[in-house]
């Protein structure tokens, strides 16, 4: 049977590149809202983090209705270290839109997510965005797009795949790129003629393979997926299996099903082939489970994710301020809370530890973990976690080491600022593109050689460079480097910032902290431009006499502090420290906080090297 009333399409593209502003409008004009209706910009990005950070974190799925057919929409994210979310939600779909903007040209992630539809023999409508932009390169784009899919061994029909030009903020489609759109029209109309139809066998057993999970406090884990086969019915008794692991095959009970209609879940009582799908009542229930009918258990294979590349050692909050702004703070909360994240996070990884109190989790990068960081913070957790870590593999009996492939735009006067950091950083340079007055460099860099460094990138390219990263590949370890050429201010003494302490301390560095900071001994509070760690009393109160000098009582000039955000204290932190995070507060501290004894173990390592 094919449905012909049915299209499962995602959008798939580079970050910024404009995924959920286009869907904006594609909800606009497929009629999910009433005409007076007030509307939010990027409605899909629900989540605080995504409208805080401008970015998609999560996969989530829409529904539009054009022509008397309903276009089921998953909008993905464009950022590399949520590639997994792509990964497991292509397996739901029959077709991408492949987004691409007229500026920018195709991207790192544009070739991963391309690579991975190919791989499942998706249909892709190749979507040129932006086109009102006024740097707009739409002719050289095609081309570049069209390179990528040779590049990427497509087939014939994926080489004839057709073109749209669009502007997603507008809201306007066309066939032509010298005519621009009136509306969407053009687009909604070859994604009825080009993506196909789902199909399959309506009277065969239900199967039905899991590619996302959410969560409800009333009715528990939800499942949500594609009707590969049957029909799924209210109140069915069904089976739960798994292709990888044979032996969790267990019984359930289907107690509801919703399908999802523009950005709300509606309840019906039966689904067929085809329709993706939101059901409760499978406790425990994960992504890559197959749903079938007790009589033909026959499980799906799930798509393989790739491996993470970086690790992290999250472990409870010892620091002399624990407990005092968290909710949960033992390891038995910091272990649920992350293994509870697993079932959701297919690139997601967790173990345990070398003590009882620490867990090691590897993500896919430093802004993949620090999301987690961040949600755990927010939701009243506190812990502490230590420097990212590279996770080393062993092929061909040679140590090798994850390698990044690194895109940059920049202004051609920042050009050799840009080079010498990259260059010292073990990068080798790939290509070098001129563009008008900017310059396009493409690097192969380890990926340890990027810590630290995009703050540095925005300070030599005076906040005008744009630096993308991508994972590419293992190759030999490269040897040894210094990514971190300063030190830390670390306090000597506990108490209460003072005025006159930060004073005489801010002569020696950049101040992380201002007046009236609570303080702990071993707590980092400023950087050391040079390396080498320096011991200062913030705490310091002014010695008070009985006389009076002429310039006793002038104020005191006090620089403004540097706050670090999570993103810039992972990259800061060397081996020997740590960042507590709290709900309030993101602090730097020492691993031994004692700083005599921190001294003898300094001691003790350099008489060992």
């Amino acid at each position: 049977m094919v449905r012909e009333d049915l299209r499962n399409i995602a959008i798939i593209a580079h970050v910024d590149h404009g995924k959920t502003t286009l869907v904006d409008e594609m909800l606009r004009q497929g009629g999910i809202y009433r005409e007076n209706q007030a509307t939010t910009e990027r409605v899909m990005d629900s989540g605080d983090l995504e409208r805080e950070r401008g970015i998609t974190i999560l996969a989530k799925n829409t529904a539009v209705h054009y022509n008397g057919v309903k276009i089921n929409i998953v909008d993905t994210p464009g950022h590399a270290d949520f590639g997994g979310e792509v990964e497991r939600i292509l397996k739901m779909v029959n077709g991408v839109l492949l987004l691409v903007d007229a500026a920018e040209g195709p991207m790192p992630q544009t070739r991963f997510v391309l690579e991975r539809a190919l791989q499942l023999n998706h249909r892709v409508i190749v979507v040129i965005n932006k086109i009102d932009k006024p740097d707009a390169r739409i002719h050289e784009v095609e081309d570049e797009v069209l390179e990528l899919f040779m590049e990427l061994n497509a087939n014939d029909e994926q080489l004839d795949s057709p073109m749209i030009y669009c502007s997603g903020r507008s809201g306007t489609a066309s066939l032509d790129a010298d005519k621009p759109g009136t509306d969407l029209r053009p687009l909604f109309d070859k994604i009825l003629d080009y993506m196909p139809a789902p199909s399959g066998d309506e009277n065969g057993e239900l199967q039905m393979l899991v590619s996302s999970i959410d969560y409800n406090d009333y009715v528990g884990r939800i499942g949500i997926g594609r009707v590969e086969r049957g029909v799924i019915r209210q109140n069915q008794d069904i089976m739960i299996s798994n292709y990888h692991n044979p032996e969790t095959q267990r019984r359930a009970k289907v107690v509801s099903i919703y399908q999802i209609d523009g950005l709300t879940r509606v309840p019906v009582e039966t689904a067929k082939v085809g329709d993706i799908i939101c059901f409760s009542g499978a406790e425990g229930i994960n992504i890559g489970d197959t749903v079938t009918s007790l009589t033909c258990v026959e499980p799906l294979e799930f798509v393989k994710v790739s491996e993470p590349t970086m690790e992290m050692t999250f472990s409870v909050n010892n620091s002399p301020f624990a407990g005092k702004e968290g909710k949960y703070v033992t390891s038995r909360h910091l272990r649920e809370r992350l293994y509870k994240e697993l079932l959701k996070d297919v690139s997601l990884r967790v173990s345990d530890g070398d003590t009882t109190e620490s867990f090691k989790v590897a993500g896919r990068g430093e802004m993949h973990l620090s999301i987690l960081i961040e949600t755990m913070r927010r939701e009243g957790y506190e812990l502490s976690c230590s420097t990212p870590k590279v996770l080393f593999r062993e092929i061909d009996g040679k140590k090798c080491e994850p390698v990044e492939r690194v895109i940059i735009d920049c202004p051609d006067i920042y050009n050799g600022a840009v080079m010498e950091k990259l260059g010292a950083r073990k990068g080798e340079l790939v290509s070098m593109e001129p563009r008008g007055s900017r310059t396009r460099l493409e690097y192969l860099v380890p990926t340890r050689c990027l810590f630290g460094y995009r703050s540095e990138f925005l300070t030599d390219t005076h906040g005008e460079g744009i630096i993308n990263t991508i994972f590419d590949s293992y190759q030999p370890y490269r040897g040894d480097v210094t990514v971190r050429f300063t030190g830390s201010l670390v306090a000597s003494e506990p108490g209460e910032s003072t005025s006159y302490g930060i004073f005489n301390a801010q002569d020696r560095g950049q101040m992380f902290i201002g007046a009236q900071c609570p303080v702990y001994e071993g707590m980092i509070v400023g950087a050391n431009p040079k390396q080498g760690d320096i011991a200062v009393n913030v705490c310091k109160k002014k010695h008070l006499t009985a006389i009076r000098s002429a310039g006793a009582d002038e104020a005191l000039r006090l620089v403004t502090p540097k706050i670090m955000s999570l993103e810039e204290a992972i990259d800061y932190i060397a081996d020997d420290e740590l960042i507590e995070v709290t709900p309030k507060n993101i602090r730097l501290r020492k691993r031994i906080l004692n700083t005599e004894l921190r001294l003898k173990e300094e001691a003790k390592l350099k008489k060992q090297a």
